[in-house]
C-alpha cells in the first residue's frame, strides 16, 4: 500500500510539473525594433503581459508610434478591430530600465545581430532576472552557446528565431545550444504553441535552417538585378509565379530589412567562408544610403505610408 501511495504521489508531482511547462504569462522583450514590436504584438495577442525594454525614452516613443501604426494598417485592411488593438496595447508595457524585468518568466532578446551586444545584455540580465527565468535570443546566425557563457544559467538559454512579419509567419526555429535543458525546450515549445507558432527544432549552426536557405536566393536575385538581366519587379514576378512564392526575393529582402539581410550575409560569409554568402555590392550600396527597405520607405522598391509598393 505504501509503495502504491508513493507511486501515486510521484504521478501527481510529475503531472503537476508537466502542467507547469509552458505556463508563461509574463514576458519581457529587449529591443523594440521591427522584430521586437512584432514579437510583442504576437505575445500580447495571445493574452500574455509584455514588457518592452528600450535604451532611451526617444526610442520608446518611436517604437510605440510604430507599433500603433502597424496595427492601424491591419485595421484598415479589416484584419483587426479597434477593440483588439486596445486589448493588445493594454497588455504591452514600456521601460528603459532592466530592473523592471526582474519578475519576468521569459525574457526575449531582439536587438541587432551584434555578438558583443547580445553577450553583454545576457550578462546584465543574469544579475537581475529571477533564477528560474528563461533567456531567449532571436539571433539568426550567432552562437548561442558562446552567448550563454556570459550567464550562470546556460541550461535556461535557448534560441527562438522568429521570422518577419512575426504576427503573420506561423513558424519559429527553436535552437538548442550546448547546455540547454530538455525542460527549457519543453517550456518554449509550449510557449510557441500558445502564441500560434509551429516550433521547428534545429541544431545550433550559423544560419540554422531558414536564414541559411534563404540568403543565397536573396543574394542571387540581387546579382541578377545588378547585372541588368531583369528589373526588380520582373525578377520578383518570375519567382512568385514560377515557384508559387508568396513574395519575390527582392520584396522579401525589403520586408526583412536590408541592414539585417546584410548582417546575416556578413556573418555567414565570415563563419562559413562560402562564396554564396558573399553580399552583392548593390545590397551594400543600399545599406550605405540607408535605403533599408519597407521600414525606411525605400529599398529595392519605394513604399507608401501603408507599406505598399509604389
Amino acid at each position: 500500500m505504501k509503495i502504491q501511495n508513493i507511486a501515486i504521489e510521484d504521478i501527481l508531482k510529475n503531472s503537476k510539473h508537466k502542467d507547469d511547462f509552458g505556463a508563461i504569462n509574463n514576458v519581457a522583450i529587449i529591443g523594440a525594433g521591427v522584430m521586437g514590436q512584432g514579437i510583442a504584438q504576437t505575445v500580447a495577442s495571445a493574452g500574455m503581459e509584455v514588457l518592452i525594454i528600450e535604451k532611451d525614452e526617444e526610442q520608446v516613443a518611436k517604437a510605440k508610434a510604430n507599433l500603433s501604426e502597424t496595427i492601424d494598417r491591419e485595421i484598415r485592411r479589416w484584419a483587426m478591430t479597434s477593440s483588439e488593438k486596445k486589448a493588445i496595447l493594454a497588455r504591452v508595457k514600456w521601460s528603459i530600465k532592466f530592473e523592471d524585468l526582474k519578475d519576468s518568466e521569459l525574457i526575449i532578446e531582439a536587438v541587432d545581430e551584434n555578438f558583443e551586444l547580445k553577450k553583454e545584455i545576457f550578462r546584465e540580465l543574469d544579475k537581475i532576472a529571477k533564477p528560474e527565468a528563461i533567456f531567449v535570443s532571436n539571433t539568426s546566425t550567432l552562437s548561442l552557446t558562446q552567448i550563454a557563457e556570459a550567464t550562470k544559467r546556460p541550461d535556461k538559454i535557448i534560441g527562438m528565431h522568429f521570422l518577419n512579419p512575426v504576427p503573420k509567419i506561423p513558424l519559429v526555429e527553436l535552437v538548442k545550444c550546448l547546455d540547454t535543458s530538455n525542460e527549457t525546450v519543453t517550456i518554449c515549445k509550449e510557449f510557441a504553441h500558445r502564441i500560434g507558432k509551429t516550433a521547428v527544432e534545429v541544431y545550433e549552426y550559423p544560419g540554422f535552417v531558414t536564414t541559411r536557405a534563404i540568403v543565397p536566393l536573396l543574394n542571387e536575385a540581387m546579382y541578377i538585378l545588378m547585372e541588368g538581366i531583369a528589373e526588380a519587379k520582373d525578377i520578383d514576378t518570375a519567382m512568385r509565379l514560377g515557384y508559387n512564392f508568396q513574395y519575390g526575393p527582392l520584396e522579401l529582402a525589403d520586408s526583412m530589412g536590408l541592414d539585417e539581410v546584410l548582417a546575416w550575409m556578413d556573418t555567414l560569409w565570415k563563419t562559413l567562408g562560402e562564396p554564396r554568402y558573399r553580399a552583392c555590392p548593390i545590397l551594400r550600396k543600399l545599406v550605405r544610403e540607408r535605403k533599408l527597405g519597407r521600414k525606411t520607405s525605400e529599398g529595392f522598391y519605394k513604399y507608401d505610408s501603408n507599406g505598399k509598393i509604389i
